[in-house]
């Protein structure tokens, strides 16, 4: 498919596919599956970990794109690749749960859930509060806004309804418009896209063009296009203290190896 303009199609999509989901779980049945398992849930904070890591890696099991098609077909078992994550130091993991562009399912972060006890992250394009509930109830910790689908105020309720339940929000950002727009939201995180939703070009200078303009008592994180020990620390200098790779670790033979050797050179 054309690569321009690839937002507007997935998110057309996405609100067809949360219809459709509504008529297989109606939203009372799932708000009444999360306040029933409201406090059968650890609490464990994203942002705490990436504060108070010296890598802050958020390591991404994410098996295709809609630029790059299949990402990997070897090491895409959600039961294996998060937990390689965790147990070679990720401080915490994203799991990708669109399914149609990204090849992934809500199921994948229920699994990881099991399988590990580090923050997780539901990375998908939320354009309704039913996808938060369904977030919470599938186990994860925090999730994924992203201002280039929301309006702010719709943002603002997404993340009180979020901090309600007890999810912790990561609100990414693209532009300095943007930041004037969002940056002042109730958010537990900040992210900078270097990857331009529209084009699904990555630059990872987009991160150290924004940095100054960011909010300094937010968590920062720098999301897609890092791929070296070196960006790291000079993002870190940048007052970064996340960063999100995926395609760099899923491309490789062995991922949480691929994690070590990484978290080794920073």
């Amino acid at each position: 498919m054309p690569i321009q303009d690839i937002l507007q199609e997935i998110v057309a999509w996405k609100r067809l596919e949360v219809t459709r989901q509504k008529e297989i779980v109606t939203p009372r049945k799932l708000y009444c599956d999360v306040q029933k398992n409201f406090c059968d849930t650890s609490q464990r904070s994203m942002r705490k970990a990436l504060a108070e890591s010296p890598t802050g890696i958020i390591a991404e099991f994410k098996r295709r794109s809609p630029s790059k098609g299949w990402i990997s077909t070897r090491n895409d078992l959600p039961e294996t690749v998060p937990t390689a994550y965790a147990q070679n130091g990720a401080s915490a993991i994203s799991i990708l749960t669109d399914e149609k562009f990204f090849g992934g399912t809500l199921s994948f972060l229920s699994t990881a859930r099991r399988q590990v006890s580090i923050p997780l992250l539901r990375k998908d394009f939320i354009i309704d509060e039913y996808q938060v509930f369904e977030a919470k109830n599938a186990g994860a910790d925090a999730i994924l806004l992203i201002a280039a689908v929301l309006p702010p105020k719709v943002c603002a309720s997404f993340i009180r309804t979020a901090h309600e339940i007890g999810l912790e929000t990561l609100l990414e950002l693209h532009s300095e418009s943007e930041i004037d727009a969002y940056g002042g939201l109730d958010t537990d995180m900040l992210g900078v896209n270097n990857r331009n939703l529209g084009s699904f070009v990555t630059d990872v200078e987009t991160s150290f063009l924004l940095a100054p303009r960011l909010p300094a008592d937010k968590v920062l994180v720098s999301e897609s296009g890092i791929g070296s020990a070196a960006v790291i620390r000079d993002l870190r200098q940048a007052g970064f203290r996340g960063f999100l790779m995926g395609e760099h670790f899923m491309r490789a033979e062995n991922p949480g190896l691929e994690l070590k050797k990484l978290l080794a050179e920073i």
